[in-house]
């Protein structure tokens, strides 16, 4: 930790403490010299001593561990993008990423009309590749997603469902690179003990996946090209990964056709659907 005007987190702390008002924490407003809360009642609600955190306003209490910098966070109501900053400040990277399992119910109605905007198919999926949204254009080119249970809706069971390496084409190199990423992705997220519970069952049910899983390969997933067998013709997509902003669980899958021919068979495949209702996650 540095002293003086190199005291970064030190003053980014106390302007924080300086803007918050007492009485949405239970504390008197009256008898005050200065706004905000006082370094005691930060100390009292993150649970460490009135003169450490003292200290560490001044930039001479020591850097303070991951715990006790959660704990002030919480103390003085920091947004997820003052927590990162703070942790930027004390540790030089950001905070591990939260554990928390995304699901259909983190899917605003923001990013749902992202994905209706979309004329290709596109997913939403978690980093253990549970599907929590789509648009219609993927309902139309791969599967109807709500007329699948939730708890069904995963990818890796899609891949390694009976019959699915005679539907696809390039199974075998689709099946590696995806139980590669999937390996890469949970530790990357700390999904893995969430994740375990799908590598048993996908183990007992496919003799495949358990091999592969074994190999323990790692690799992350890129752009590349997916074949699709879809009303007796192939249609060629290719397909790029989207970060979510503001949602480190979730990425978007978008499907591209890879030539003005492709382009024009999803066309009339969104033809023949018509005007139907829009896709919902759920």
């Amino acid at each position: 930790m540095a002293n003086g005007d190199d005291n970064a987190l030190g003053a980014y702390l106390k302007d924080r403490r300086k803007k918050l008002d007492p009485a949405s924490f239970g504390f008197s407003s009256e008898r005050r010299r200065t706004p905000g809360l006082r370094r005691e009642e930060v100390a009292q609600r993150a649970r460490v001593s009135a003169t450490w955190y003292t200290w560490l306003e001044q930039g001479r209490g020591g850097a303070p561990s991951a715990d006790v910098l959660d704990r002030i966070a919480l103390a003085l109501a920091l947004s997820d993008v003052e927590r990162e900053h703070v942790y930027l400040l004390a540790f030089g990277h950001p905070p591990e990423v939260r554990r928390a399992a995304a699901s259909a119910s983190e899917v605003t109605p923001q990013l749902q009309r992202v994905l209706d905007a979309i004329e290709s198919p596109a997913l939403l999926a978690t980093s253990t590749w549970d599907i929590v949204a789509w648009n219609v254009a993927a309902t139309v080119v791969f599967t109807d997603y709500a007329a699948i249970p939730a708890e069904q809706r995963n990818t890796l069971r899609f891949l390694f469902a009976p019959g699915a390496r005679e539907r696809m084409t390039d199974w075998e190199h689709h099946a590696r690179s995806l139980v590669a990423a999937f390996r890469a992705e949970t530790a990357r997220i700390g999904a893995t003990e969430r994740a375990a519970a799908l590598v048993d069952e996908l183990s007992r049910s496919s003799s495949d996946f358990a091999a592969m899983w074994s190999e323990r390969a790692v690799a992350a997933l890129g752009p590349g090209t997916k074949r699709v067998v879809r009303d007796d013709d192939v249609l060629n997509f290719d397909f790029s990964l989207f970060a979510v902003h503001g949602h480190s669980d979730l990425h978007m899958n978008v499907y591209t056709p890879a030539t003005p021919a492709d382009a024009a068979r999803l066309s009339e495949l969104l033809r023949r659907r018509g005007g139907g209702p829009r896709s919902a996650a759920g």
